[in-house]
């Protein structure tokens, strides 16, 4: 007798396939600045799926410095496609965490619109809320709470990992910074076009893709849990920890996803180094190691007026004021030399009799080494034809290293008393 139910076929999803239809589908409503934008998006969307297998989440911030220029669009496109959406633009410290710790559901995918009202200029700190998202960043991570057991207290910690974007104007706090995938947001020029969403409509097209996605992960968790992804050359530390979800993921997928993968990851880890300009303190060793030029030594009066007068600089209103002598060696003194002393203001005699408060390059070396970005290369040629040059000098004029600071600082023929005391 003939078994009258048909067999069962299981249709194995193509990884590339499906992901190239996440791609689409955030390409009709989405215009992201590049094409990287895209494959990042994409491969994000995925690896939130695979949440248990990773040991970080990177963080995914739309970013710009104007409105309407496409985030929340980005976010909602994106709500379609992750599990567990939690859409919020307030969300307290204490919300946040019972909304990650206490879900039932599985992890939530956080999705924090308008984020720019908690962490911009005009906010305040919101320590709590940052420390929150970046112990989340981490599967190990996790907050610690007294809880209270009858009479008695006893410590826990509960764990906080869970996937995030961002949506705001201008940019987050440096630690958030560093642990996400930032696509800077552009509004959309006059030939660029994208299809209106509608919620109604899109959302359950959205959701069928999701379901996919959600099917596809159960059948690589096991090869992508535990995995180790090449990381493209230059890619390290904090960046690789970013990225090594989103490449396993392109890894799984195969066919063109780990090169585009890869390319995205250079591009953008490169664009967030170029935007990133570090703290005010790497601003103001690279800015000297431009102004040095090769220079063995300069004085701090010389130093801290062309500091000043740098256009695409903060120095000249720090705070409501000009920087000064003083500041500059303040500053400079939170750093050491190779033989591990504070940077600090030495003497430089720039006459028979007048001796003056100056930096010498060889102090600074080691620190523009450690912290300052690679000079680019016409930058380092320029920089040893400069010192070749001084050096030249010198051998001719063994006293000009003495009257004029590394032959490109002439001390100014009216220095006054005061400046013989600099202290800065």
């Amino acid at each position: 007798m003939t078994d009258p139910t048909p067999p069962v076929t299981t249709t194995i999803e193509d990884g590339a396939a499906l992901l190239d239809e996440i791609e689409r589908h955030h390409r009709r409503f989405n215009i992201f600045p590049s094409e990287h934008a895209y494959v990042a998006v994409t491969l994000w969307d995925a690896h939130t799926h695979l949440m248990d297998c990773f040991e970080t989440t990177p963080r995914l911030a739309f970013l710009s410095p104007e409105p309407e220029s496409g985030k929340t669009r980005a976010l909602e496109i994106v709500q379609t496609l992750t599990p567990n959406p939690l859409v919020t633009n307030d969300i307290s410290a204490s919300a946040l965490f019972r909304s990650i710790s206490g879900s039932d559901d599985g992890l939530p995918t956080i999705l924090w619109d308008e984020v720019d009202t908690v962490f911009g200029p005009k906010a305040a700190g919101n320590e709590d809320l940052r420390g929150l998202i970046n112990s989340g960043y981490r599967r190990t991570g996790g907050v610690t709470r007294s809880v209270r057991e009858g009479d008695n207290h006893k410590v826990v910690k509960f764990p906080v990992y869970a996937a995030l974007a961002l949506a705001g104007l201008g940019d987050l706090p440096d630690t958030i910074m560093g642990r996400s995938v930032v696509i800077r947001m552009r509004r959309r020029a006059p030939n660029e076009e994208a299809e209106s969403f509608r919620q109604r409509i899109h959302e359950p097209e959205g959701h069928v893709l999701r379901d996919r996605l959600a099917a596809w992960a159960d059948t690589i968790r096991e090869k992508v849990e535990g995995a180790w992804p090449e990381m493209p050359e230059g890619v390290t530390d904090r960046p690789a920890d970013v990225w090594e979800p989103l490449l396993a993921v392109a890894d799984a997928a195969g066919g063109h996803w780990p090169k585009r993968a890869r390319a995205a990851c250079v591009h953008l880890v490169k664009t967030a180094r170029a935007d990133d300009s570090g703290s005010l303190g790497i601003r103001l060793l690279t800015d000297l190691r431009t102004i040095f030029d090769g220079a063995e030594r300069m004085l701090s009066s010389t130093l801290v007026e062309q500091l000043n007068g740098l256009d695409d600089a903060p120095w000249a209103d720090l705070d409501g004021r000009a920087f000064t002598t003083r500041a500059l060696s303040q500053m400079l003194g939170g750093y050491v030399t190779a033989a591990g002393k504070p940077i600090r203001p030495r003497n430089i005699k720039t006459g028979p009799r007048v001796v003056l408060k100056g930096y010498y390059a060889e102090d600074l070396t080691d620190a523009w080494l450690r912290y300052c970005p690679p000079v680019p290369q016409e930058s380092a040629t320029a920089a040893t034809a400069a010192t070749a040059a001084t050096a030249q000098v010198r051998t001719l004029f063994p006293v000009a290293g003495e009257v004029a600071v590394a032959a490109t600082d002439p001390a100014p023929a009216t220095e006054t008393a005061t400046d013989l005391t600099t202290v800065g």
